[in-house]
């Protein structure tokens, strides 16, 4: 399947995307050189998650990096980090502690910094050993469900408990992703197909790295989070290849905890006796963990940050209405401390990746990821003997229901936690999708709600089920098309709203009272222009930008409604937790349910579809893709000069999910920061693009360079033949530095 291995010691290759190829003759070598690699190839960004880490991005960004660096220090990332590392068996240690030789081998010859340290006026600095746990969990620590839980105690403290359900978006704020497997029954070759993406915020440089790993042991292609080693999400050794989407668990709870303190006093030798703090546990006061933490902050005073831990977990807000730590009512303070599987059990799965980098069958594959934690994940794998499988990994509480939906009091035995979840299994025989949906939850058994609450709409689960139930044999191109499909799945509940609707014939408010004239006046045409259109949101589509005008005006009615109006009032979290809190954003996501549902809370809703269509008539009409553009979330000091204006097809409920917020923002800032197909009967047939590049450096050839494809729905080829890879000169005297 590939040319011979290249050299006797650690070398790096690129191919003509600028994608690193790495050789070493051990894993532990290859742990370095991955490392090395991520340091060149990424400086800044890695840099960026290393200070995110442990708190310190007021360092470099002033005070607007406080809220972030407030809540790592509170949640003790960094802390948690080094217990997982320390708490990890010596080989993953070992292997770990090789990546970040390879990091800090970087920093010591000189190949990091760049014109982004000079614009911070930093400088990188080395790296613990735990420090690639830490960016781990920089990159899911909001990934799952607890930010969601404070928004429904916003909305059952501002509209009432029973309020909170008509909230629901039957999913968790910004899912997307999509995998899925097909069993060599239906392929053309005979061999299984993987395929799918992930989504997340699309950060410039993007979130994951395309890489290959090979040393004698395996030879892997795939994903790689920049700080990390190994494969953790996606991957082909040649052998087995797996892929991931979020299962959309509920493994993240927030308790609400009772504290008291004893005020500072003194010794009668005089010296100071500091005061204690306790919570209010299941089986009276207890002891809670103290200590201050100095953020420093660029061009302003420093801040001292107390940090809390009860036997729940850290402290991370106060109670709304209660005041801020340290001020006390009638002597309680009630504040929301955060439990999580990683640092509850002091694991987060790190002793996973490198079996997972050796295993050679689907069993292998799930016996590797049998050590994952978190976040919970749905996997898909199969392997060149046929086997494909559907499984969950990671870690699930046993607790409450009550636990997933809101903050639970800390003193109650009943909302303790108490053993794991057994997650499901199944072998595919025909094919499996995962798309963040409660059927891939449950992964055959029906019974999802053992794992979480609250998933995925069907709708891509079902477009892309739709799409790989036919009789024709599959291939690699007919799973590039899937990735394509920009067929809008929650179309149906608008599309009846707008068929009920009756529009004047021109001049004063629409209303369902009126019959359309002959002379039908703008609202009545848009109306009959989005019900003619086809459903699909293409870029160059005048009738999706016509539907999505009209959506958007419809959400900003909604939002502004008297009945929910109220939520907009000030919410007493950290502005860290804006995004969740956004009741425009909110109501965007739960519009299907609130088109179903929201005459319970009095809402008129064909009256304010109708006043919406008459606003979205005064608007000048465009294609979708004048609208939908691409956002990058981009955190490099500076700026990037002239990043091109990139119109997007897809949009949040297609299986081409580039994300928007309806109501608040028509550009796309989430969608697939990668997409693939692993194609198990030949590697060399095998799939992948990013957003951007390989390079973390703006100006760089391979910077933005695979962006055309992306946007446009295409794949680039994987390229494993050693003799047509370029060897790279800088690494050629690294034999004997590794380990």
């Amino acid at each position: 399947m590939t040319s011979p291995r290249p050299a006797d010691g650690p070398a790096v290759f690129r191919d003509r995307w600028g994608i690193p190829h790495l050789w070493a003759a051990t894993a532990g070598e290859l742990s370095f050189l991955q490392g090395r690699n991520a340091a060149t190839d990424r400086s800044w960004q890695i840099e960026l998650e290393r200070r995110r880490s442990e708190g310190r991005t007021a360092e470099v960004f002033g005070a607007e990096g406080l809220h972030w660096d407030r809540f790592a220090r509170q949640a003790r990332l960094d802390h948690t980090a080094r217990r997982c590392f320390e708490a990890l068996d010596a080989g993953t240690r070992l292997w770990c502690e090789s990546y970040v030789d390879g990091v800090n081998s970087a920093l010591d010859d000189g190949l990091r910094g760049g014109a982004e340290f000079d614009s911070a006026g930093t400088q990188p600095e080395p790296w613990n050993p735990w420090t690639p746990m830490g960016v781990f969990l920089v990159q899911h620590i909001l990934f799952s469900t607890f930010p969601n839980k404070l928004f429904r105690a916003h909305v059952a403290a501002t509209l009432g408990p029973e309020a909170v359900e008509l909230f629901s978006i039957e999913a968790p704020v910004w899912s997307g992703s999509n995998a899925w497997a097909v069993h060599g029954s239906r392929t053309v070759s005979g061999s299984p197909l993987i395929a799918g993406d992930p989504h997340r915020l699309l950060e410039l440089p993007g979130v994951y790295q395309q890489v290959r790993l090979a040393c004698p042991e395996f030879d892997a292609v795939g994903l790689a989070f920049p700080g990390v080693p190994g494969l953790p999400h996606f991957g082909h050794n040649g052998k087995a290849a797996w892929a991931i989407t979020n299962a959309m668990a509920d493994y993240q709870d927030l308790y609400v905890e009772e504290l008291r303190r004893t005020p500072d006093g003194g010794a009668p030798d005089g010296a100071a006796v500091p005061g204690t703090v306790e919570a209010r546990g299941p089986h009276g006061w207890e002891p809670v963990h103290v200590r201050h933490e100095t953020i420093r902050v660029l061009g302003g005073a420093a801040e001292e940050v107390e940090v809390l831990e009860t036997a729940r977990g850290p402290v991370i807000a106060t109670v709304p209405g209660t005041g801020v730590p340290g001020a006390s009512d009638g002597g309680v303070e009630r504040v929301l401390s955060l439990r999580i599987p990683a640092r509850a059990e002091a694991r987060l799965g790190f002793e996973a990746l490198l079996p997972l980098l050796r295993s050679s069958t689907v069993g292998q594959v799930e016996a590797a990821l049998s050590a994952w934690v978190e976040p919970v994940n749905s996997v898909v794998a199969a392997d060149t003997s046929g086997g494909v499988r559907h499984f969950l990994a990671g870690v699930v509480p046993q607790r409450s229901p009550e636990n997933r939906k809101l903050p639970v009091p800390a003193w109650s035995a009943g909302h303790q936690w108490d053993g794991h979840v057994v997650l499901p299994s199944r072998d595919i025989s025909g094919f499996a999708v995962s798309a963040n949906d409660r059927a891939a939850a449950g992964c055959g058994t029906g019974d999802a709600n053992r794992v979480g609450m609250e998933f995925a709409p069907a709708h891509r689960a079902r477009r892309i089920t739709e799409l790989l139930d036919v009789s024709a044999p599959q291939d690699v191109h007919d799973m590039q098309a899937i990735h394509a499909d920009t067929l809008l799945g929650s179309l149906p509940p608008f599309r009846a709203l707008l068929e009920s609707l009756k529009v004047p014939d021109g001049g004063g408010p629409a209303s369902v009272a009126k019959p359309a004239s002959a002379a039908e006046s703008a609202a009545s045409r848009l109306r009959a222009r989005i019900l003619a259109w086809d459903g699909r949101m293409d870029a160059d589509s005048t009738g999706a930008g016509a539907f999505a005008a009209w959506r958007s005006a419809l959400v900003r009615r909604l939002a502004a409604h008297p009945a929910l109006a109220p939520l907009a009032a000030p919410h007493g979290y950290s502005p860290l937790f804006g995004p969740w809190l956004s009741v425009a954003s909110r109501v965007g996501f739960a519009v299907e349910t609130l088109l179903a549902r929201g005459a319970e809370l009095g809402i008129d809703l064909p009256a304010e579809a109708a006043a919406a269509l008459e606003e979205a008539a005064g608007l000048p009409g465009a294609a979708w893709g004048a609208r939908h553009t691409l956002l990058p979330v981009h955190e490099l000091p500076g700026g990037i000069a002239d990043f091109p204006v990139t119109p997007l097809s897809g949009d949040t409920n297609c299986v081409l999910s580039t994300e928007s917020l309806p109501g608040v923002e028509d550009r796309s800032f989430r969608g697939s920061v990668a997409r693939y197909v692993w194609d198990l009967s030949d590697r060399r047939n095998s799939r992948w693009i990013v957003p951007f590049g390989a390079s973390g450096t703006p100006g760089d050839s391979h910077f933005a360079d695979q962006l055309p494809l992306w946007a446009a729905g295409e794949l680039a080829p994987i390229e494993t033949g050693w003799d047509k890879l370029v060897p790279e000169a800088h690494t050629a005297n690294l034999l004997g530095r590794t380990q």
